[in-house]
């Protein structure tokens, strides 16, 4: 039956004349099985309908590529929003306080969020700001360079600059890049002026009360001292949202307390604290997001808080690793499953993009909406 329907088409496409090769026809005129009944036909935006973000946005869901996985981002988001206790089962081992409707009803999911730190040295800072100020996540993970950076913008601006600049030159004339933005040396100098006293307030209070300082605690004060609502660590400190910090000395931190040790030796900061913090904080949790822009330090830091509970409920991976070298940035989420890091019933989302791209377009349409599901977010921590 197969060879008379080939033939019948190759009578159609010659007029008559069987001269194709009946290998050629059956391979490129092979009979295709019938699609699901729920297949999706693939469809981009129209702009006859005229410039419309929220729709627009919208329909990457059946764009393809990484169009479709920023769509099934932003549903995984929504997913981290709009959980609540009261949607699941009270268990036999729940606690009396736990049982109360009104409680569970006001429970809702602990989101990490991860961001590395030229994600603060770019525009992105203020979408960044945007959610802790509003209470959207229950903690920050990033590193020392993204704590830095935020503090230093408050004391005076970055600069676009260009990928080509050379760096010789730009040396000479004692200017920093970073990609196409550039921070004058002058930055980090103001930046020494004003985190050196507190370093001192830092010592003299760890020698008067014996208090030894966190990360956590250390960029607390700092978002307190600087007092401005532009600032991320303002709005954490303010917010009572932990800012966690494992490599705190990967950078000009790191330098200032590296100096500050030859002239005021004796300040301890201790990490240990902070992981019992971000640990505790993801085994206490009832149901947990992960939301990560990048890869490295904070992307694992937070997968494995999560791995101390058997994983995260939902996640969301943005970077441009791959996979090929073995990497934590490049794995995909797949990977972290194996580890116990995500559940394996979750729907984990990687987007393979820039994440300056990526994070005020999932923000637009997610945290940033009038919607029942974007509520603030309770932290837990003490």
């Amino acid at each position: 039956e197969h060879s008379m329907h080939v033939e019948e088409l190759m009578l159609r496409q010659s007029g008559g004349a069987l001269d194709v090769p009946t290998v050629a026809a059956s391979a490129v005129l092979a009979e295709s099985e019938p699609m699901p009944a729920d297949a999706e036909a693939v469809g981009g935006y129209d702009f006859n309908e005229g410039v419309q973000l929220d729709k627009l946005l919208t329909s990457f869901l059946r764009t393809g590529f990484q169009a479709t996985n920023f769509a099934l981002a932003v549903e995984e988001v929504r997913k981290m929003l709009s959980w609540k206790l009261s949607d699941e089962p009270i268990a036999e081992d729940e606690n009396e306080e736990l049982r109360d409707p009104a409680v569970r009803a006001s429970t809702s999911c602990t989101i990490f969020l991860g961001v590395t730190s030229n994600l603060i040295s770019a525009g992105t800072r203020e979408t960044i700001r945007y959610l802790l100020q509003h209470k959207k996540v229950s903690c920050l993970v990033t590193t020392a360079g993204g704590v830095e950076e935020d503090l230093m913008k408050c004391l005076a601006p970055h600069y676009m600059g260009d990928f080509a600049l050379k760096g010789a030159e730009l040396r000479k004339k004692g200017i920093n890049r970073i990609g196409n933005l550039l921070v004058p040396n002058r930055n980090y100098c103001l930046f020494e002026d004003w985190l050196t006293p507190l370093l001192d307030e830092m010592l003299d209070e760890q020698t008067r009360t014996q208090r030894i300082w966190s990360p956590s605690q250390m960029i607390a004060k700092m978002g307190k001292a600087i007092d401005n609502e532009a600032s991320i660590c303002y709005w954490a400190h303010k917010n009572d949202i932990p800012i966690f910090c494992p490599a705190i000395t990967d950078g000009s931190i790191g330098d200032m307390l590296f100096f500050h040790s030859f002239k005021r030796p004796g300040l301890i900061v201790d990490l240990v604290q902070d992981i019992r913090g971000i640990n505790r904080m993801a085994i206490d949790a009832k149901h947990t997001g992960m939301l990560i822009f990048g890869g490295g330090l904070v992307k694992h830091h937070i997968c494995n808080a999560n791995l101390m509970r058997n994983g995260a409920d939902y996640a969301v991976f943005v970077n441009t690793g791959q996979e090929f070298d073995g990497s934590d940035s490049g794995a995909k989420p797949d990977e972290a499953v194996s580890w116990g890091k995500v559940r394996a019933d979750a729907t984990p989302v990687k987007v393979y993009a820039d994440a300056t791209l990526i994070m005020p377009l999932l923000v637009s349409q997610t945290f940033a909406q009038p919607d029942p599901a974007c509520i603030s977010i309770d932290s837990g921590s003490e």
